[in-house]
C-alpha cells in the first residue's frame, strides 16, 4: 500500500480510505509572518499559473495551448499540495498521487538537482494514457524542498485509433516511472523510444518540451520565492495557509447537519453492453467537521473503457468536498481535504485494476460529483446545483488531408453545455462539464484552418434546459461537415440518464448524436456513441450537449423571466405554456396575465407529472 492510504475490511474485500483527516502538525505558528504567509500565498498561486502560461504558449498540440487540457502544480517534499494551476479538477489527486509514487520509487536520497520523471501510468494518474505526467524536484541548497510537476493531454499516444478498447494494453504506450533527465542529462534512449510511438512525433516531442518548460518554470520562479523570504519562512507560509484551508473547510461541515445521506444515478452503458445501465450509488456522512464520501456502491468496474483508477475515486470525492465547503479558497492545496475521508474499495469504475481499459476515463467520474451533490441537496439546498450535462461531447476525427496529403488527427471539443440552476439563480449554458474545468472548446474558425472540416451550425439549443423556479442552461448544437474521407469516433454519455432537476424543477434534454450520410440525417443509435463511422465529404455529424436540471417549480418562476426567455429564443410558446403556465402573445412576447393565472391554477391542481425539457 502507497504513502497516503490506509486499510479496511470492507463488504468481505480490502477498501481503501483516503487518509485526508490527518490533523495540522504544524509547529511555531506564532512566528509565522502573516503577511510573508500572503505573500506566499499569492505567490504560489502566480507561480503555478506562469507554469500553465508557459506551457500554453510553447506545447505544439490545440488540446493544450487551445482547450487547456493540462494541469500544473507545486507539492511540498512530501508530496503534499501547495498550489494547482487548475486546468482539469479531476487531476487534483492524481498529480499528488503520481509525485508521491515517484518518491517512493526512487527514495529522496536518491533524488538530485536536473532530474526530471516521467509516467503516463493510468492505474497511478487514475486517467488514461494520454496524460502524460513530468515531476522536477526542487532543491535549495542541497537541501530538497519541494516538486513541480505538469500532467498535460498529448493528443496521441500510439494504441488503437477509433472503436471500443478491451484492455489498457491497446490504448497505447505505457510509461512507468522513469528518469526523463538523470542530473540535467537527456534520456535520449527513452526519448527515441516515445517518437517510435507516436503517429506524430514531432507534436508529441513539441509537447514533451513544453512540459519541461513548464516544471522548470515552477522550480525557478519557487527557487525565487524562497530566496527572496527565507526557506524556513516560505515553508512555515505554506504550512500555515493549509492550516487555515483546513479550518475554513472543517467551519464549513460543520454548518452541515449531521446524517447520512444517500442518491443515486445511473450511466447509459459501458459502449459494450447497450442497453445496460451502469448504477451509481453515493453516500456521505456529515460527523461534526468531517465528511465521509462512500463509493463503495458504485458500479464494479466495465468491460468498456469508461474506467479510471483510484485517484480518480479520491478526486471525486475532492471536488464534490471543494465545491461544498471552499470553493473559493486559494490556493487548492491538501489543508481543505484533512477534514475529509474518502472510501474507494478496488475493482468499481473510478478503481480500475489492470488491465482494465481506461481511454474514455473522464465521463463516469463528473455524474459521481454530481450524484454526491444530490445526496446532500435535502439539507444544504442552497450550495448544490441540480444535474448537468456532465459529457465532454468530443468528437475524434481521423484521416488523410487530401490537400496536404498529411494524416490528420483531431479531438474536436469539448463542446460545453447546460449547468443546472441553483436555489438562488439559473444554470449557466454552454459551459464545459465539471470534470474539465477551466477547459476551452474549440474556436471553430481555428479548427476550419486546421482540419479538413466546415461548421455549419453552431447554436444553444431551445427548450434543452430544465423548466423550474430557476431555469437550467441551455445545451448547445454544432453541426460539422467533412471535405475529405475520414473516419468519425464519439463515446458521449448521459443520453438517457438526463440532468435532473432538484425541488420540483424539471429535467433537461440529454446528450445526443446524429450522422448526416448522403444528405439524410441518422439518429436512431440506442445511445449516444457512435465508435466507428465513415464519413464521405459532404457528410456532416451533429453533436446536441443537454441542458441543466431546473430548481424548483416552474410554476413560481415570474412571468415577466418567462417573457424574456421566449423572447431571447431559450424557450418555445409552446414550453412557456405547457412548462410555466404563462400565456404570451407570439408576436409581441407580451404576457396575458390574467390568461397565465388561470392556466397556472390549473397546472397546479393537475396531477403532478415531471416536467421534462424538450427540443
Amino acid at each position: 500500500m502507497g504513502q497516503g492510504h490506509s486499510r479496511s475490511r470492507h463488504q468481505g474485500g480490502i477498501a481503501f480510505e483516503s487518509t485526508m483527516q490527518q490533523k495540522s502538525k504544524s509547529k511555531d505558528k506564532s512566528k509565522v509572518d502573516p503577511v510573508v504567509t500572503e505573500i506566499v500565498r499569492n505567490g504560489v498561486i502566480a507561480v503555478t499559473e506562469e507554469m500553465k502560461t508557459n506551457l500554453m504558449r510553447t506545447a505544439y498540440n490545440i488540446i493544450i495551448y487551445e482547450a487547456l487540457d493540462f494541469t500544473t502544480g507545486l507539492f511540498t517534499a512530501d508530496g503534499k499540495t501547495v498550489s494547482i494551476g487548475i486546468g482539469l479538477p479531476m487531476f487534483i489527486r492524481g498529480m499528488a498521487e503520481t509525485v508521491k509514487a515517484k518518491i517512493r520509487h526512487f527514495g529522496r536520497t536518491n533524488m538530485r538537482p536536473g532530474d526530471i520523471y516521467v509516467t503516463n501510468d493510468s492505474y497511478l494518474t487514475g486517467s488514461h494514457l494520454n496524460h502524460v505526467t513530468l515531476t522536477l524536484p526542487i532543491f535549495h541548497k542541497q537541501a530538497l524542498v519541494g516538486f513541480s510537476c505538469c500532467m498535460a493531454h498529448w493528443l496521441d499516444i500510439g494504441g488503437t485509433l477509433g472503436g471500443m478498447t478491451t484492455d489498457i494494453f491497446s490504448e497505447g504506450l505505457q510509461i512507468p516511472i522513469l528518469k526523463l533527465h538523470d542530473r540535467g542529462k537527456v534520456n535520449t534512449t527513452l526519448i527515441e523510444v516515445i517518437r517510435q510511438n507516436m503517429r506524430l512525433p514531432s507534436r508529441a516531442m513539441g509537447d514533451l518540451r513544453a512540459q519541461i518548460t513548464a516544471v522548470k518554470t515552477g522550480e525557478r520562479r519557487f527557487l525565487e520565492l524562497i530566496d527572496r523570504y527565507g526557506r524556513h519562512e516560505v515553508l512555515g507560509a505554506i504550512a500555515a495557509i493549509m492550516d487555515h484551508s483546513e479550518a475554513m473547510a472543517r467551519e464549513r461541515t460543520r454548518s452541515i447537519p449531521d446524517g447520512v445521506y444517500e442518491a443515486e444515478s445511473y450511466m447509459d452503458d459501458d459502449g459494450i453492453d447497450i442497453g445496460k445501465k451502469v448504477p451509481i450509488r453515493v453516500r456521505a456522512v456529515v460527523q461534526g467537521d468531517e465528511m465521509t464520501i462512500d463509493l463503495s456502491e458504485v458500479s464494479r468496474q466495465v468491460r468498456g473503457f469508461y474506467n479510471s483508477g483510484v485517484t480518480t475515486g479520491y478526486a471525486c470525492s475532492q471536488v464534490a468536498y471543494k465545491c461544498l465547503t471552499s470553493p473559493t479558497d486559494y490556493p487548492i492545496n491538501d489543508g481543505s481535504f484533512r477534514s475529509l475521508k474518502a472510501i474507494v474499495p478496488p475493482g468499481r469504475i473510478i478503481s480500475a485494476v489492470r488491465p482494465a481499459p481506461m481511454r474514455w476515463w473522464m465521463t463516469y467520474p463528473m455524474t459521481i460529483v454530481d450524484t454526491v451533490f444530490k445526496a446532500l441537496a435535502p439539507v444544504i439546498p442552497d450550495r448544490v446545483i441540480a444535474g448537468h450535462h456532465a459529457d465532454l461531447l468530443i468528437a475524434a476525427l481521423h484521416g488523410i488531408n487530401t490537400k496536404t496529403s498529411e494524416f490528420f488527427l483531431a479531438n474536436f471539443g469539448p463542446l460545453g453545455g447546460g449547468w443546472g440552476a441553483k436555489q438562488s439563480e439559473d444554470g449557466v449554458s454552454a459551459t464545459v462539464c465539471i470534470n474539465d474545468g477551466d477547459t476551452h472548446n474549440s474556436p471553430s474558425e481555428q479548427s476550419e484552418v486546421k482540419f479538413p472540416i466546415v461548421v455549419e451550425r453552431y447554436a444553444l439549443l431551445p427548450d434543452s434546459g430544465g423548466a423550474g423556479r430557476h431555469r437550467g442552461g441551455l445545451g448547445v448544437e454544432r453541426v460539422v461537415r467533412a471535405r475529405v474521407p475520414m473516419t468519425f469516433n464519439t463515446q458521449v454519455e448521459r443520453a438517457h440518464c438526463k440532468p435532473w432537476g432538484l425541488a420540483g424543477g424539471g429535467d433537461a434534454t440529454g446528450n445526443e448524436v446524429a450522422l448526416r450520410l448522403d444528405g439524410r440525417w441518422k439518429s436512431d443509435f440506442p445511445n449516444a456513441k457512435v465508435l466507428v463511422a465513415m464519413l464521405k465529404p459532404g457528410d456532416a455529424f451533429r453533436l446536441r450537449s443537454g441542458g441543466g436540471g431546473g430548481y424548483g417549480s416552474p410554476l413560481d418562476r415570474p412571468v415577466a423571466d418567462v417573457a424574456a426567455d421566449a423572447r431571447q429564443g431559450y424557450i418555445s410558446l409552446a414550453a412557456a405554456e405547457e412548462l410555466y403556465g404563462v400565456v404570451l402573445d407570439p408576436a409581441t412576447f407580451a404576457a396575458d396575465l390574467a390568461a397565465s393565472e388561470r392556466l397556472r391554477a390549473a397546472l397546479r391542481a393537475a396531477p403532478p407529472r415531471r416536467r421534462e425539457a424538450q427540443v
